[in-house]
This record gives C-alpha cells, sequence and structure tokens, in this order.
C-alpha cells in the first residue's frame, strides 16, 4: 500500500468502523471518488482487497457512462441520499448486473459518500435455479411418462409393420418401411427425454481444466474447427465436486451452442473458470447452505438470445433453432442441478456467456484421535 493510500485509510472517522460488519457491500469515496473504505462485502463485490481498492478510484472499476456517477453528482449537489436500481456496473474488471445502490453524504467529511451496493442478480440465480429445478422436475416426470407409455408399444408397432412387409404387395412395402423409420425415429426421442429421469450419481473430486481441455479437443477437432477458442482460466482453481462424465456432457453441449451461435468469420469461444465468493444456496428439506465458489464459464460473440425466449431458456422444447427439438439445454439444467450447482446465462448482441457455478470437494471427517494405549 502506498502511504498515501495509508493515510486515507488511517484518517477515517471511527463511525464507519461499523460498517465492517454488514453483509452489505459498502464504500467510502472521497471527492474525486476514489476509494477511501471498503469492508469485506465490498471486497467480494469489486473482487479486490481494500488494499487495492485505496489505490484505485471507482473510474478504474466501472466505465465513464454509468448511472452511478450521476447518483454521486445528485448526493453532492442535493446534500441528500440519492438511491437507483437495475444498475449494470461494466468494465474489464467488472461485470455487475441489477445492481442497486443507496448513497449518502458523510458529515465528517465534506465531499466523501458512504455508497452501498446491492447485487440483485444473486436473488435472480436463486430465483433462476428454482425454476430450473422445476423443470427438471418436469422433465423427468415427462420421461417417465413417455417411457412408460410410449417406449413399449413401439415394439410392437415395428413388428406388426415387419411382419406386414413380408405378406403385402411390392408397392405397398415402401409403406411398411415408412412406419418402421418413423417409429425408430420416436424411439430416439424418447430415448433422449429418458435421459432426464431421476438417477442416483455419483459425485468425485474432478479437475475442471482437465475437462475443459478434453472438451475444447472434441471442439477443435470438429464442430468448432472454423473457431478461436480461447483460454482465461484461474490456474489456481481447487477440484470440483462432480460427475466428470456429466460435467464433459454438459460443457459439450454449452461449447455447440456458442459454436452454432458464434460467426463464421471472426467466431470466438472463450472459455474460463474463476473463484468467486459468496455465492450460497440453501439445500432443499434443511437447514444447510451449500457454497458454490467455482465458476466455469462459456461465453460466444454471437448475435446473443431473443429476449422472448431468455425466461424459458433452460424449459424443454425451448429452441431457437430452424428443426431443434429444444432438449439440449434443457438437459444441461437437469445435470448441473444434479451436480448440486448453479447455471445462468447473461446475453447481449455480440456476448453470451454461460456460467456454472460448482462446489469444492468437502472437506475429509476429522475423527476424533484415541488416546495411546498405556
Amino acid at each position: 500500500m502506498t502511504i498515501a493510500a495509508a493515510h486515507r485509510l488511517a484518517t477515517l472517522p471511527d463511525s464507519v468502523a461499523i460498517l465492517g460488519a454488514l453483509p452489505l457491500a459498502i464504500v467510502v469515496l472521497d471527492p474525486e471518488d476514489r476509494f477511501r473504505f471498503a469492508n469485506p462485502a465490498a471486497e467480494q463485490f469489486f473482487q479486490l482487497s481494500s488494499v487495492s481498492l485505496a489505490q484505485l478510484a471507482l473510474s478504474d472499476l466501472i466505465r465513464p457512462d454509468s448511472r452511478l456517477f450521476g447518483l454521486l453528482t445528485q448526493v453532492r449537489t442535493l446534500d441528500a441520499p440519492v438511491s437507483d436500481h437495475d444498475l449494470t456496473l461494466e468494465s474489464p474488471r467488472l461485470q455487475r448486473h441489477d445492481v442497486a445502490a443507496y448513497a449518502v453524504p458523510l458529515p465528517e467529511m465534506p465531499g466523501c459518500i458512504v455508497l452501498t451496493l446491492q447485487d440483485g442478480s444473486t436473488a435472480h440465480k436463486l430465483d433462476r435455479q428454482l425454476n430450473f429445478r422445476g423443470a427438471a422436475r418436469g422433465a423427468s416426470a415427462m420421461a417417465a411418462m413417455l417411457a412408460h407409455e410410449v417406449k413399449n408399444p413401439l415394439s410392437g408397432i415395428r413388428g406388426a409393420a415387419q411382419l406386414l412387409e413380408a405378406g403385402v404387395a411390392e408397392n405397398d412395402r415402401e409403406l411398411c418401411t415408412l412406419i418402421q423409420e418413423e417409429v425408430d425415429r420416436i424411439r430416439i426421442l424418447v430415448e433422449r427425454m429418458d435421459m432426464f429421469s431421476e438417477r442416483p450419481i455419483e459425485r468425485v473430486a474432478v479437475n475442471i481444466h482437465e475437462v475443459l481441455d478434453h472438451v475444447r479437443r472434441v471442439a477443435q477437432a470438429g464442430f468448432a474447427s472454423h473457431l478461436r477458442i480461447v483460454e482465461e482460466y484461474d490456474p489456481s482453481l481447487p477440484m470440483v465436486w462432480a460427475n466428470r462424465d456429466q460435467l464433459v456432457q454438459i460443457l459439450l453441449n454449452l461449447v455447440k451452442n456458442a459454436a452454432e451461435a458464434a460467426p463464421t468469420h471472426g467466431g470466438e469461444i472463450v472459455l474460463s473458470t474463476a473463484y468467486r465468493h459468496g455465492v450460497r444456496i440453501a439445500v432443499p428439506g434443511s437447514r444447510e447452505r451449500m457454497h458454490l465458489p467455482l465458476e466455469v464459464a462459456v461465453g460466444d460473440n454471437g448475435p446473443g438470445i431473443d429476449e422472448t425466449v431468455k425466461a424459458t431458456l433452460f424449459e424443454p422444447f425451448v429452441t431457437t433453432k430452424r428443426g431443434g427439438q429444444g432438449l439440449g439445454l434443457a438437459l444441461v439444467a437437469k445435470l448441473v442441478t444434479d451436480q448440486g450447482g448453479l447455471i445462468e446465462c447473461d446475453s447481449r448482441p455480440g456476448k453470451t456467456v454461460f456460467r456454472l457455478s460448482l462446489a469444492k470437494p468437502p472437506a475429509p471427517e476429522r475423527r476424533p484421535r484415541l488416546p495411546p494405549l498405556a
């Protein structure tokens, strides 16, 4: 820390110290919008330590055309609290959406502002996750119904068509062949739906970078051979707690979608990993909360996802592809739920990113040590 930064932190009034214990992201900005204070929640919000923030201005982290700067100007002009909602805070260092901001002047320090930031995207994540779980349960029920009500009679229909084919005139055999082909097509669809059925999975510690490397090689050898694949990995990322085969299936689906969305010329897929603090979800049926700090993202520079389908993107039979069946992302949502994780999508023209939030392996149980034998 520089001497100037240390001085700025040391000269704060004692009343600011209590802000460190609050769960909301709170910072104190000086008249030049430089950081004078940041509580632990603000460190998580900006993904920077208070020592690093003390050497920066808000404009170093947020684009100058953000509405947040207008809010700060109002606070200083009116010398009164001002709030705003649904803010987007973006820069090469920061990507935050649906942010609520509340700013008040600090009387003890003229020109300084106490700024509270609340990331609404976490609440939206949890809401979306509940929707995804509901969609997965609906798909599972549909799969069970199809398997019971459709799959078994298909064998009888196909067998009857084969018997008819042997005893009909040459001109009618084509119709029998058509029946068999259509029955086979329905059977394949039912088998795809059967993947949604509830089955127990085994989770182990998995090196996510090895999985991503495998997915990248498969993609570049086939459907993404014409695209540039960029890898932006956190090399210190710990193992993820997941089923390796299902992770491969999830990521192959997402990378294939990205390849289909990216432009033919100048198309790019970005694979990234990061450690994110503060993402926790409640475990149904218990008071336990699961920590999901490991983020895996698949992005593309395609045209973005139509607003009309965003809300139902992970539901079965929702698709924007011509001839698509709308099962790929529904299956991804189901498999991510099986891993105990979260999936979310941010999309705008020129950039779409699917983010997975996954858990670390559980800590080994500590057994009590027995006293030595006498």
